[in-house]
């Protein structure tokens, strides 16, 4: 295993002239060496740029990629003894299964009795004990995909596995289990794992430490509970949480009011703010809806209540804001329709200004 650090930049363009030209915007970050990571954002954001680079496959056009304080800038995925598990399965179909599994340590000239250990020992991990005879090419899509996991995993010398999205051929009711499975094995083997997905629920489980992209940059990094209670960033409280954050326009007017349109929101017992333009932001699990006006709340109209099982989920109309609020499944929900006063200072708000977290 191996400390990954990147000091770096990259562009797929010959003249870089403005920073939408770059796929990755300048960045330095360190994957400590046994930690379990993921890469999110949406499609474009970078995240299979940064994991390419990492792995060799694509070379930074700006700085340096360092393993364990080497720089491996130019080094070949072989060079640097990286193993890369991809979005569709990549198995040898005339093979069993236990001979893909067995194919990189038999390339490298491992002993025959540490392979049939270390096969054994993956197989077992990953449920494929009971088909290691079997042809490849008779498995179903998840089966093989367990395979290309377990071909990624085998090594015991690897400096890190890289995961490009490698749950999205599996099917739903399959997904939790792998990512348990993977968790449970990093925590067993102790590689470091680097996985990219654009599934928050994919990244909050499997992960330690999860870095949030946007636009070629990471916004944020942190841990899952870290993202959800206190997101650095409007973009993460948006993109983290189902629904996101409840994110509202809001003015700090002189050393105390506060103002949400042409409401009082408060005008004591706020954090230090600065004045003008701020964006408030609760989530829905935090937002408590009152049936009169309390301190801290605006008014707002009922306009739709969802039956989730674990909670019911109103969508409420706040001037010109639409706002989300999770009540409990058993909670008498308002009529829509209904005029309500959604409770928003209390110990989980966040303020922003330009976008970034200041209280």
């Amino acid at each position: 295993m191996a400390r990954i650090d990147l000091d770096l930049a990259h562009s797929y363009h010959k003249v870089v002239r403005s920073d939408a030209d770059y796929a990755l915007l300048p960045l330095k970050i360190t994957f400590e060496d046994g930690g379990a990571y993921a890469l999110l954002g949406p499609s474009g954001c970078g995240k299979t740029t940064m994991l390419n680079i990492i792995s060799g496959l694509v070379a930074a056009s700006h700085g340096s990629v360092r393993f364990d304080g080497v720089d491996c800038t130019q080094a070949t995925p072989q060079q640097r003894n990286i193993a890369q598990v991809f979005q569709f399965p990549v198995i040898y179909d005339t093979m069993t299964v236990g001979e893909n599994l067995a194919f990189p340590l038999r390339n490298r000239r491992v002993p025959a009795d540490q392979i049939r250990e270390r096969v054994g020992r993956i197989a077992e991990m990953l449920e494929l004990s009971a088909v290691l005879d079997q042809r490849a090419a008779n498995l179903a899509a998840d089966a093989k995909q367990k395979i290309s996991l377990g071909r990624g995993l085998v090594r015991p010398d690897v400096s890190a596995v890289l995961f490009d999205e490698p749950l999205t051929v599996i099917d739903p009711h399959l997904k939790w289990e792998l990512r348990r499975k993977l968790k449970q094995i990093h925590h067993e083997l102790g590689l470091t794992l680097i996985y990219v997905t654009h599934d928050q629920v994919e990244a909050m489980t499997f992960a330690d430490q999860v870095l949030v992209m946007a636009r070629g940059r990471v916004v944020q990094q942190g841990t899952p509970a870290e993202l959800f209670e206190r997101p650095r960033h409007t973009f993460v409280g948006h993109f983290i949480g189902s629904p996101g954050m409840n994110l509202l326009p809001v003015r700090r007017q002189g050393e105390t009011a506060l103002w949400f349109e042409d409401h009082l929101i408060a005008d004591q017992g706020l954090p230090d703010l600065p004045s003008g333009a701020l964006t408030l932001g609760i989530r829905p699990e935090y937002l408590r809806v009152s049936p009169q006006a309390v301190a801290g709340s605006v008014p707002a109209v009922v306009r739709r209540v969802q039956h989730l099982g674990t909670s019911q989920l109103l969508t409420l109309r706040a001037g010109p804001k639409e706002l989300k609020a999770h009540i409990a499944p058993d909670a008498p929900a308002p009529a829509p329709d209904a005029q309500v006063h959604p409770v928003l200072l209390g110990s989980h708000t966040c303020f922003y200004q330009n976008e970034e977290l200041i209280a």
